[in-house]
């Protein structure tokens, strides 16, 4: 990806016309050029070091050059961006090591730990809370395990309907060697064209088909791992009373464990049949309620989202296009994939539903356009950053009769951090029979200082979550960004558990330091 950017720089482009005259009414437009010819820090390890790195994974895969230490900078979180684009590239890795396989892996985990060099584990650079920016101190270098070399698909057991795959492929290359098989994961997260299979597992993520497909934590069924003081070979049946999982102390890990290898996975058979519907609500209330009904029946779609009524205003171009009315209401997405005949049955069930909760039916164009603009919102986060709009997300869950709370709640703490004309969006982005998922984002004009701005306004939300009893993470994990609400949310005994495993599993501290361990 771009290292200032999100994404493929082919796909880069200026702030719509479209948008320019809402955007400069409601924040004005400022030209805030990133600062272009910066490069990293010199190579703090010696030649010896490396020369012990290439003959473990071969010369050609340990690179020192600027440009792909710069590609392996931070992720693409707004404060991750700011900095890129101010030229401050501090945390840029001495060396990117590329090693292929397990072997190979656990020979360089080995290296790390006798010579005391932090490891931060690299797969797809799409991560949004810090957790690719190690801490360097007491360290004698840093490297960037990037497993770009690890793109197989080990294992297909279609009678089981699992599959083993490497930790190094995209998104879209996963589902294009399943659907040579006639499968599918159905994971698709707004980072899939760039996220890797690693990261899901590493960071439990989310895509919008969860309601349908399950979160990515749920479709694995098991792992291999290499840490610095062993491997990790876990999963030997579908369930079983064994003791806790350990399969869950690496999911959600962040690297801060040990390395994912490898990952075996429930897929299903690839849909004959995708389809969307829109869904109009008077109120935010009225459609969380009636997504709850959905949940606790058992009558979910593949895909359920619901924008509150600050984000379905601004996201419609025409507000008379939703509704007939000024008032645009709350909008919903449906979406059902399978065979002809489920598609149908599951699609003609929730319709039931919704329309005798009242709901009112909008056809099939809104969702095309939501499925169409998908994967598009960082790159216009990009513009706007370009003409001085500060523009970020986060997202947090709870249970539905908390539901209303948090999400009022949030939402004064940002607009009371960011101040008067900020913008403060949130949608419905995953849905239980017990609770939801809440996903804001949020648009300001940028102030001077536009990273402390945002850290002012995350920090008060982060409050406002924890003080309403919610989770400071659905599905974004934690990183740097989230850890001292993380120690609060699981408590002191909680801190001392994750603190005792790293011991365990890393007792030198080279793998990701000062990610995830509170």
């Amino acid at each position: 990806m771009h290292p200032q950017r999100w994404g493929d720089p082919a796909a880069a482009s200026d702030l719509p016309e479209s948008a320019r005259g809402l955007v400069e009414l409601a924040f004005g437009l400022r030209d805030r050029p990133a600062v272009t010819g910066a490069t990293p820090p010199a190579v703090a390890l010696d030649d010896a070091l490396l020369e012990g790195l290439r003959a473990l994974v071969g010369a050609e895969h340990v690179l020192v050059d600027d440009e792909t230490r710069t590609l392996r900078t931070r992720g693409k979180s707004t404060p991750d961006l700011l900095r890129a684009r101010s030229g401050d590239l501090s945390d840029a890795p001495d060396a990117v090591v590329r090693p292929d396989g397990h072997v190979e892996v656990v020979a360089v985990l080995a290296w790390a730990a006798e010579h005391r060099v932090a490891v931060v584990p690299f797969g797809g650079g799409t991560c949004v809370t810090g957790g690719l920016a190690a801490r360097r101190d007491g360290f004698a270098g840093l490297v960037s395990l990037d497993l770009v070399r690890m793109k197989r698909l080990l294992a297909v057991d279609d009678v089981s309907m699992s599959v083993t795959l490497q930790p190094g492929l995209r998104g879209p290359e996963a589902e294009a060697l399943l659907a040579g098989h006639g499968l599918t994961l159905g994971h698709y997260p707004q980072s899939f064209d760039h996220a890797s299979i690693g990261g899901f597992a590493a960071t439990r993520s989310s895509g919008q088909s969860s309601a349908g497909y399950g979160r990515f934590d749920a479709m694995v069924v098991g792992l291999t791992a290499a840490t610095p003081t062993g491997s990790l070979d876990l999963g030997s049946s579908p369930a079983n009373a064994a003791g806790p999982d350990l399969r869950q102390l690496l999911l959600g890990s962040e690297g801060a464990f040990g390395v994912i290898t490898s990952v075996t996975v429930r897929v299903r058979r690839a849909p004959a049949v995708t389809t969307y519907d829109g869904w109009r609500w008077p109120s935010f209330d009225a459609g969380s309620d009636a997504m709850r009904t959905l949940a606790q029946a058992g009558l979910l779609p593949t895909v359920i989202r619901l924008s509150d009524e600050t984000e379905t205003a601004i996201n419609l171009a025409d507000p008379t296009s939703i509704g007939g009315t000024d008032d645009p209401g709350c909008l919903m997405i449906t979406g059902y994939e399978g065979t002809a005949e489920q598609v149908d049955a599951r699609r003609e069930a929730v319709s039931a539903v919704l329309t005798g909760l009242g709901g009112t039916a909008l056809g099939e164009e809104p969702g095309r356009k939501w499925v169409q603009g998908r994967f598009d919102a960082p790159y216009l986060r990009d513009s706007l950053l370009d003409h001085g709009v500060l523009v970020e997300t986060l997202e947090t869950a709870t249970f539905w009769s908390n539901r209303a709370r948090l999400h009022d709640d949030v939402k004064e703490a940002l607009q009371a951090a960011l101040g008067e004309g900020s913008l403060v969006l949130c949608h419905v982005s995953h849905v239980y029979e017990t609770g939801c998922s809440l996903y804001f984002t949020v648009a300001a004009s940028q102030a001077d200082d536009p990273l402390a701005q945002w850290q002012t306004a995350k920090a008060a939300a982060s409050d406002a979550i924890i003080a309403a009893g919610a989770t400071i993470t659905h599905h974004h994990a934690i990183g740097t960004d989230h850890k001292p609400w993380f120690a609060q949310e699981i408590g002191e005994v909680g801190v001392r558990v994750l603190r005792a495993v790293k011991a365990e599993l890393d007792p030198v501290g080279i793998l990701n330091p000062g990610v995830l361990i509170p």
